[in-house]
């Protein structure tokens, strides 16, 4: 199986729990290491991998894949700098601050013959991939309305300082926003429209930690919702057709266990505590009913996995650029909704 040398450019959290167990597991990549500033850890789990000192020595290696998981304000630098270097690239969501670094991006990669993939993990997530078998199935009937959140209970500041100082890439929009938007137009394709709330609701905060984002569509009306304020979580999709209803908790697990340390699998990996499951309320052959339904099985090696066939086989990245372009297109409308307080048709 051929190896995809791959490293790193940084090996905090997003490293350390998101990438670098994956790209371990997966048997056709070499994790060569990470890029790190100052504390010095990826070896502690990895002995055999590099602390590279600077990102020019993690672009003069031999790594043909780069991870570009640094702050969102750093993402076009770095990656514009790793597609120069002739490497193909991963890259964090929010994949850019704006649509222009996104279609830039995309055009060098596609000039240099270069995979270029925004890392949109949640579409592996056990809740999404259940809701999208939900949709697939047709149970539903036509989707008049969905509503999507991602809420937490968390008034305290982050002391990440890159998240709490007022740039370009800092703020919920850009941080949890990407996930909802992503898995919106992932089942529903771009809309007309876009019409956007966005707020600072936490004491002392400089960055917004609210967002209420409706997607406009010709047939039905998408909701796209995050904040900091909500201590009982509201379902974390709700999707409602002219046939019936489908509701589905976040349940999925993996951010939680990979913090814990847990290595991920090919087995048993992914699996949501049976509580909870979605609830299905609908008309299936003349007879309503209404039931929980078993979730999928979530796993993010999956994502890495779309990666290395992407480059070993030149299929098509498994979040194309030209996806996060998308993304970053609706988070553009949404600040200019806010700003002007109207809808932005997109064209």
């Amino acid at each position: 199986m051929q190896k995809i040398k791959t490293a790193l450019l940084s090996y905090g959290m997003s490293g350390k729990v998101f990438h670098a167990p994956f790209i371990a597991l997966h048997p056709g990549f070499e994790l060569l290491g990470s890029w790190e500033r100052t504390k010095k850890l990826i070896q502690e789990d990895y002995p055999s991998v590099t602390s590279y000192p600077s990102l020019e020595s993690v672009l003069e290696s031999d790594a043909e894949l780069i991870i570009v998981n640094t702050p969102v304000g750093t993402h076009f630098e770095y990656a514009k700098k790793v597609l120069l270097a002739g490497k193909h690239a991963v890259v964090e969501k929010a994949f850019t601050t704006t649509l222009a670094e996104a279609k830039e991006l995309t055009d060098l990669a596609k000039a240099k013959g270069l995979k270029l993939a925004v890392f949109q993990n949640r579409r592996w997530d056990s809740d999404f991939k259940t809701v999208q078998k939900i949709l697939a199935d047709d149970k539903l009937g036509e989707i008049v309305e969905a509503e999507f959140h991602f809420d937490r209970y968390n008034p305290v500041l982050s002391p990440k300082v890159h998240k709490e100082t007022a740039n370009a890439g800092a703020g919920i929009l850009k941080d949890l926003g990407p996930h909802l938007i992503d898995q919106a137009l992932y089942l529903f394709g771009m809309p007309k429209g876009v019409f956007a709330d966005i707020r600072i609701t936490r004491e002392h905060s400089v960055v917004d930690d609210y967002i209420d984002i409706l997607l406009y569509y010709s047939d039905k009306r998408v909701r796209l919702k995050a904040g900091f304020f909500v201590r009982e979580a509201n379902p974390a999709f709700v999707l409602h057709g002219k046939k019936g209803s489908f509701l589905k908790p976040r349940g999925d697990v993996q951010e939680d266990e990979l913090k814990l340390g847990k290595k991920p699998n090919l087995t048993t990996w992914g699996t949501e505590p049976k509580d909870k499951e979605g609830l299905l309320h609908t008309e299936l052959n003349g007879e309503i009913v209404r039931e929980k339904i078993p979730t999928l099985q979530g796993n993010y090696y999956d994502y890495f996995d779309g990666v290395y066939q992407s480059i070993t086989q030149n299929q098509p990245e498994p979040v194309t650029a030209q996806e996060g372009a998308n993304v970053m297109q609706i988070i553009e409308a949404a600040i200019q909704s806010n700003t002007e307080q109207k809808v932005i048709t997109i064209s």
